[in-house]
């Protein structure tokens, strides 16, 4: 029998959730004040504590900060008055599992305990590696620096609690890689993860995708469908790019985030719903939020807790391991007997080259060169790296024309070298690779994919 710890000092509530718990099966200890609270954890071991944020001999806060910091493996939920928001953030934020709001929604006190409950249960904990005692599964992460070492101690903790995530960073950075994770070491591993992107839905159809519809509720609607929340139920629903959200949509999902449930279209009743809601953008949202074009309130309970991931340009020292990383998977993509590898000057050309896709602009570095290189062993020519042909000097200031993107700007850059490399040798390829310090092979590519005679 699992034990749980009440705290709360209104006797009609007390009643209500010891009430509840006993009948879901669990042995229920009360407390009416912090001070009973704190002797009953000395004295006995728990697995969930559920406690008022308002005490006759203090804050609820200042427990949960207590119980992270000597009961880390104990989850606790707190109780806050209606529509207090702001106690229910501060409560996630100082490491409270998930919050519940009074009047007390026995539905949804079931659904957090549950929740809470699993995280306790051997069978929900996480593989280890045997090398490091870390979850296997954040092996994903490739990488030792520091900047990645903080992620993962960050997304174990994001795991231990149910608050809303907004993953920041660049394109490229593996923001849906560190949603996943986070669901995969979390208590809701063994229900869905349903990732989707906000940009790609057209604006006309994204309520029906996102709450569903009622057969006959408009033109087209056959039949009853589920949308995006009930496909997520009991486990989390990921929201990719969540800046391209249009101004209705955010209305309607804050509420469905705010009431844990949804209306489909047509449908005349609310479904109530156990969701735990991930979101990630690349842009930044504050500019937004002070543009009038994102919600301030949606942006608030999105972000309780940002999880910001690094860009290759922070992680450099991660570059050779996560190409040779990604060149083992690209061979067994393509069923290569022979393995590819990276000279030492391939490695060192991946570690300066600026990533502005970052992760995923590596991999396809990686496929070019394996598709171009004449050996096995990779060399800084076969990358193809755009400002390998650059001569402006580390440090240089460059500026960009208005209107032109970096990738563009450096392929005329390039294109304008060859060309003057050409008419200086007199149009002797030989001569003209031998000026640009490149090979005669890479001259060649670059030649035909500059559409140079």
């Amino acid at each position: 029998m699992q034990n749980v710890l009440v705290i709360d000092d209104e006797p009609d509530i007390l009643e209500l959730l010891d009430l509840t718990l006993t009948r879901m099966g669990l042995d229920v200890t009360t407390a009416a004040s912090l001070t009973e609270g704190r002797r009953a954890l000395a004295a006995d071991g728990f697995n969930l504590c559920l406690t008022d944020m308002k005490l006759p001999d203090g804050n609820g806060l200042d427990l949960v900060d207590e119980i992270s910091r000597d009961y880390p493996n104990l989850p606790t939920a707190v109780i806050t008055a209606h529509g207090k928001v702001e106690d229910a953030v501060k409560a996630l934020k100082a490491g409270a599992f998930d919050f519940v709001s009074k009047p007390v929604d026995l539905n949804d006190l079931r659904n957090l305990v549950n929740t809470a409950l699993r995280l306790s249960k051997t069978e929900s904990r996480p593989v280890t590696s045997p090398d490091s005692g870390e979850p296997k599964a954040l092996e994903q992460l490739i990488g030792k620096s520091d900047a990645m070492e903080r992620v993962r101690q960050m997304i174990k903790k994001l795991a231990r609690s149910q608050a809303p995530v907004l993953i920041s960073g660049a394109s490229g950075t593996g923001k849906e890689l560190a949603a996943k994770l986070i669901h995969e070491l979390g208590p809701r591993s063994q229900g869905p993860f349903v990732p989707v992107n906000c940009g790609a839905i057209p604006s006309e159809l994204m309520e029906s995708e996102f709450f569903g519809h009622k057969r006959g509720s408009f033109t087209g609607a056959s039949e009853d469908k589920d949308g995006l929340f009930q496909a997520a139920n009991a486990g989390t629903l990921f929201l990719d790019e969540v800046a391209d959200l249009p101004l209705h949509m955010q209305v309607k999902l804050l509420r469905a985030i705010q009431e844990k449930a949804i209306r489909p279209i047509g449908a005349r009743e609310e479904v109530s719903l156990d969701v735990r809601i991930l979101s990630a953008t690349h842009r930044s949202l504050r500019p937004l939020v002070e543009s009038g074009d994102f919600r301030s309130d949606l942006f608030f309970r999105l972000n309780v807790i940002e999880l910001p991931l690094p860009s290759l340009h922070h992680r450099a020292e991660d570059i050779p391991g996560l190409a040779e990383h990604f060149l083992a998977q690209l061979q067994l993509q393509w069923e290569s007997d022979d393995p590819f590898s990276l000279s030492d000057g391939a490695k060192k050309a991946l570690q300066q080259h600026h990533y502005s896709g970052n992760v995923r602009e590596l991999v396809n570095v990686l496929q070019r060169a394996m598709t171009m290189c004449d050996s096995q062993t990779i060399e800084a020519d076969d990358l193809q790296l755009p400002d390998q042909a650059l001569t402006t000097g580390v440090g240089a200031e460059v500026d960009i024309p208005d209107g032109e993107n970096l990738d563009d700007f450096l392929e005329n850059i390039e294109r304008k070298q060859l060309e003057d490399a050409l008419k200086a040798s007199r149009y002797n390829k030989t001569a003209a690779a031998e000026k640009l310090g490149i090979s005669f092979r890479s001259l060649r590519y670059k030649l035909k994919k500059y559409d140079i005679e």
